[in-house]
């Protein structure tokens, strides 16, 4: 691939947005940058990959954490922004990825070869794919499902000035249960590769 191609992939949890986001990794040769990320960084900074999970993608704790003259020493703002500079900097040397969340579609807003994409979809097939990924009741599932979409609009709306799943902050947003997981990838490659002509 002669050109940058850079995939940033938001979701709606139980959208499927994580297959659709690996599958377009693997048509395009491209590889996926998601929570390994934080495995990445641990060794560049020689700490705990666990330690370093515990803080990802999570909202501040306000009576803990203060900012002064910009810097934090917030855990949860400090591995975020390790995760922004890890992502810009794989981004600035010109190579290509596929990147799942971590605010990509605004931490990378001004490179050229970014397509932005979010996956949501209809909330009962949400639920039904939630219950049967985890082995779990439909009212567990509808409870995980709300509470990791307010995490991470919460988070995506803390770091950017994009709002989470509005569609005005992305190139193509795609209704997986309208097409399938399989259709939404095919249409997706279909976006990607004429957007990228």
């Amino acid at each position: 691939m002669s050109k940058q191609l850079i995939i940033s992939v938001g979701r709606e949890f139980g959208s499927g947005g994580h297959i659709v986001a690996a599958k377009l990794a693997e048509h395009f040769g491209l590889p996926l940058l998601d929570s390994n990320i934080l495995g990445e960084i641990a060794k560049e900074k020689h700490t705990s990959e666990e330690e370093l999970r515990k803080y990802d993608e999570s909202a501040r704790n306000p009576l803990f954490s203060r900012t002064v003259n910009g810097f934090s020493n917030s855990p949860e703002e400090v591995i975020a922004q390790m995760q922004f500079d890890y992502i810009k900097g794989r981004a600035d040397a010109g190579e290509s990825f596929v990147v799942i969340g971590r605010c990509a579609d605004w931490i990378l807003r001004d490179n050229p070869g970014l397509v932005r994409v979010f996956i949501l979809g209809d909330k009962e097939a949400k639920i039904q794919r939630t219950a049967e990924r985890e082995g779990i009741s439909r009212e567990r599932a509808k409870f995980r499902m709300e509470q990791a979409d307010k995490r991470r609009k919460y988070y995506h709306n803390t770091h950017s000035e994009n709002k989470w799943g509005d569609s005005r902050s992305y190139d193509i947003t795609v209704n997986s249960s309208k097409l399938g997981l399989d259709g939404t990838v095919d249409l997706l490659i279909k976006y990607i590769e004429l957007k990228n002509a």
